[in-house]
């Protein structure tokens, strides 16, 4: 049987009509400021306009979730998305971050009802960090931008959103 269902909902690749906040962390900010460069090329060729983005910025990833809580809470975006990049060092305090900022992430969204994209880099070591940051491994940034655009416009086609 080919049928499809009656109502199907994708999120468009298009950023023409979406707001959008990035919150960045300054530690690694190297690195961070690859990621960010990504994100707003994304979307930009996506076609959204200078006025619908804002960027904060946060001493490190652990701070993340407070800055994007609030810009959430302001009503002013469609999508939020946390940039940062935590190396694995000789302690498990990498791990303690991670865990964290992706756990508050989540929730932040779902009480928000606003897509909180996790652009965080988690690596073992620099050489990995460099890869993900534009280089190999592509561009966490850009695909984080390409996920915010797509969950946006999803959101706005739900039935209730």
């Amino acid at each position: 049987m080919d049928k499809k269902p009656a109502n199907v909902y994708e999120g468009m690749l298009s950023a023409e009509n979406i707001r959008l906040a990035v919150v960045c962390a300054r530690f690694n900010e190297f690195f961070v400021s690859k990621l960010l460069g990504g994100a707003m090329d994304t979307f930009f060729r996506h076609g959204g306009k200078e006025e619908n983005l804002s960027v904060a910025y946060v001493p490190g990833s652990f701070e993340i979730p407070l800055a994007v809580s609030k810009l959430m809470q302001s009503g002013k975006y469609d999508a939020v998305i946390a940039l940062g990049v935590v190396i694995q060092g000789s302690t498990s305090h990498a791990s303690y971050i991670n865990g964290q900022v992706s756990k508050a992430l989540g929730e932040l969204a779902l009480k928000h009802g606003i897509p909180a994209i996790y652009g965080v880099v988690t690596t073992e070591n620099i050489e990995q960090a460099i890869e993900r940051s534009g280089t190999k491994a592509g561009n966490r940034g850009a695909d984080a931008a390409h996920s915010a655009i797509e969950m946006a416009n999803l959101m706005k086609a739900l039935p209730g959103c």
